[in-house]
């Protein structure tokens, strides 16, 4: 493909992402299921700009909007191609020539808005700290008073690309050591986690799907803030556990690993293609003590028949995602401020079903990927006022229990919940609350 055959392309799946739901690495996937003539070489300079483009949204928005200019995918494109790749009007123009296989040539006000772009950086002065930031204004409100002076710190970090995590399986009795070397007999250079026993970090972004350790159930692909919120359920051999918000089932293969195939997790989701995808990865990581349901309208009536009966039970919670925008950075704005009130109604209905589960004496782990307090602390309160059965464990003595018992990191923090940071941890924002439930407590609520 020509240079511009490439920007059309990108052009056309970032138009494509704005009026399709879902994430933008599936809406790109399957454009590229559809052109197989394209090569490794032009996909990845493609998948390059369209990523560059949505991490850079904010302001590149704001410079199209402050030349006043019209906000579009095109205008974006243009003002990346002035501001990062440093391109001249006449230079940039020159790419949308209007051949086949380019995009349309530049408007007027396109080329204008071009001509005044030359020359400029991707910051400016002027610019507000949420843009520069990268943080949409409804969201840096809320953040700002949450992380103080370490807002632009965190934010900054949640721009830049993550590192590639592995897993190994506690279930295998292979060393972490022993794991890195053979990571390394097959050219996979990693290093240990620095707070997670059971983690590896990729060195760059290697591609590792194919590997044979993946294939063979050794490792799992799973950031290290997600290895410790599942370390931090302190599950045992022979326990009741439900994953509540299981998904694909990165935590549930810790929590049946952890717990040698003895007792029983209960991976519970609202969808049946996320756990047929977690039924594959159970079966490759060996294990034998998972079951599987799909949650539907019948949720509450579930929760109620089976109440009390877990000794653990770990809601990760669909949230707005802002600890993961390393990852998914077009997650930035698939929300509005609008959405937030929904959201937490959701957390709160999944938190009131999963108190139910939990057996007196037993726990029960928040998780979310979150930075709000409004989705994490508060969603912790309103559950507090709900059910005087609970009570906060701090999690300084749970991380000793757990992760640092395991030979993992020593906890940084003294508060009675845990917040992940990118920029202090080097994981993705993770919150993650446990909660006790009174040994004395009827197991009728």
């Amino acid at each position: 493909m020509t240079p511009a055959g490439r920007l059309a392309a990108a052009i056309e799946i970032l138009e494509q992402a704005e009026t399709e739901p879902g994430r933008l690495d599936r809406v790109m996937a399957g454009y590229f299921r559809a052109r197989r003539y394209a090569g490794s070489g032009d996909r990845a300079a493609i998948a390059a700009r369209v990523w560059r483009v949505v991490r850079s949204r904010c302001r590149l928005d704001w410079w199209t909007g402050t030349l006043g200019a019209d906000v579009s995918v095109r205008a974006r494109v243009l003002a990346d191609l002035a501001l990062v790749d440093g391109l001249d009007g006449t230079s940039a123009a020159s790419l949308f020539a209007g051949t086949p296989h380019a995009p349309p040539p530049p408007s007027r006000e396109e080329r204008r808005l071009l001509d005044r772009l030359c020359g400029a950086g991707p910051g400016h002065p002027d610019m507000p700290e949420p843009v520069r930031a990268e943080c949409p204004d409804w969201i840096a409100r809320r953040l700002e008073p949450v992380l103080g002076n370490r807002f632009a710190d965190c934010m900054s970090a949640l721009t830049r690309e993550a590192a590639l995590d592995l897993r190994i399986n506690p279930l295998n009795g292979t060393g972490r050591l022993a794991v890195r070397r053979r990571l390394e007999r097959a050219g996979l250079v990693t290093s240990p986690t620095p707070w997670s026993p059971l983690g590896l970090r990729c060195d760059g972004r290697p591609r590792v799907r194919g590997l044979a350790a993946l294939r063979d159930g050794l490792v799992e692909i799973q950031d290290e803030g997600a290895q410790l919120a599942a370390l931090l359920t302190a599950v045992e051999p022979g326990m009741q556990v439900a994953d509540f918000c299981a998904g694909a089932g990165g935590k549930t293969l810790v929590l049946g690993a952890l717990m040698r195939n003895r007792g029983r997790v209960l991976a519970l989701d609202v969808s049946a293609a996320r756990l047929d995808r977690a039924g594959a990865r159970v079966a490759r990581a060996g294990l034998h003590n998972v079951e599987r349901r799909v949650l539907a309208a019948d949720a509450d009536r579930y929760t109620r028949r089976h109440r009390g009966r877990f000794d653990r039970v770990l809601v990760d919670a669909p949230c707005t995602g802002i600890g993961a925008w390393r990852r998914a950075p077009d997650a930035r704005h698939r929300y509005g401020e609008a959405d937030l009130a929904g959201i937490v109604a959701t957390q709160d209905a999944i938190l009131a079903r999963a108190a139910r589960l939990t057996r007196p004496g037993g726990r029960l782990v928040y998780v979310t990927c979150s930075l709000l307090a409004e989705e994490n602390e508060e969603r912790v309160a309103a559950l507090l006022r709900r059910r005087s059965d609970y009570r906060v464990l701090p999690v300084g003595g749970v991380w000793s229990a757990t992760v640092a018992a395991r030979g993992g990191g020593v906890l940084p923090q003294t508060a009675d919940m845990l917040r992940l940071h990118p920029d202090g941890f080097g994981t993705d924002g993770f919150f993650v609350a446990v909660l006790e439930r009174s040994a004395d407590a009827s197991t009728t609520p």
